[in-house]
């Protein structure tokens, strides 16, 4: 997945005029080519204080730790951890700490074109999207949040962040819009998804994106993750995970050294493949590779094949 960060955290190298007073601040910022210039902030701030202000996109806020406040629409809101903050385009709002310690939270923001989009594929009407509410408690949405964000901390693959980040609008759209209309039922759809699964087989190694998948199927991105999901009883970044988790068991099984293997089933690094291999296997790759015995010609330790004769 590729973004344009402006990163600064606490403890880092940096000109001294990027610094924010309080030591212990720091701040995150991504613009997301991908998702048509989506902007994400992810922050710590303990003296930090928003002056009072109004933008053109709607802020979806996930306070992580601490406790935020902020004033919107008349009145004074406070955001505990694992609360969502909202802020509508067009509503002056301040925001600050509530908490000695600060607070860590990451949003996004969300223009009227993003969900213009995202509202069509999901089947709705035409007409701007709003929401009433300024602090939501929603546990499911901030699971979805928060792993989208962790997919932008960790520059996770496209098709991983396009999923959470689709999942969490629907949720929001279909939870806590003024006009709360359930998305259309998924139906069978195995040709399309078939077409999907092909192409993810074949293109393992490349960044594929939700939305490409979508197109491949003729289906809107959100209809396709959940018809895909559907058919197959995994969205559509753990299908591509497992693939490239097998074809990285079959480049170590024939000796391939771990970079390498890392490499060509499409993982960034060495570490990136240790964490995703030891999540869905239970053991790390070189534990796999010592513990099976497998040699550089791609043989066990236990294979006697070609071996002199005893």
């Amino acid at each position: 997945m590729h973004f344009e960060p402006d990163c600064h955290f606490a403890g880092e190298q940096m000109p001294p005029d990027t610094k924010n007073r309080d030591e212990s601040e720091w701040s995150r910022f991504y613009r997301l080519p991908e998702f048509d210039s989506l902007e994400v902030l992810h922050a710590h701030f303990v003296s930090h204080r928003y002056a009072r202000h109004v933008h053109d996109y709607l802020v979806v806020g996930l306070v992580e730790r601490g406790t935020q406040s902020y004033w919107y629409r008349g009145a004074r809101h406070v955001t505990p951890p694992g609360r969502i903050f909202l802020v509508s385009p067009g509503e002056p709002h301040t925001g600050e700490a509530a908490s000695p310690e600060g607070y860590v939270y990451r949003t996004i923001c969300l223009q009227e074109k993003h969900l213009a989009r995202w509202t069509q594929d999901m089947g709705r009407g035409a007409g701007r999207t709003s929401f009433r509410a300024a602090v939501l408690h929603d546990r499911h949405l901030a699971a979805l949040l928060t792993s989208f964000h962790r997919c932008i901390r960790e520059q996770a693959p496209a098709l991983e962040s396009e999923s959470f980040l689709l999942q969490a609008m629907a949720r929001m759209l279909t939870c806590h819009s003024d006009d709360q209309a359930e998305p259309k039922p998924a139906g069978r759809e195995r040709p399309a998804i078939a077409r999907a699964r092909d192409y993810i087989d074949s293109h393992y190694a490349d960044d594929v994106s939700l939305s490409r998948l979508a197109e491949i199927a003729s289906l809107s991105p959100f209809y396709f993750a959940r018809a895909f999901r559907s058919e197959t009883g995994l969205p559509p970044h753990l299908y591509l995970e497992n693939v490239r988790i097998r074809r990285v068991r079959a480049f170590l099984d024939r000796g391939e050294p771990l970079g390498r293997a890392a490499a060509m089933a499409g993982y960034s690094d060495q570490s990136h493949l240790t964490r995703r291999f030891k999540r869905f296997l239970g053991i790390t790759p070189g534990q796999y590779v010592r513990q099976a015995g497998i040699r550089p010609d791609g043989r066990s330790s236990g294979d006697r094949r070609g071996s002199p004769a005893e």
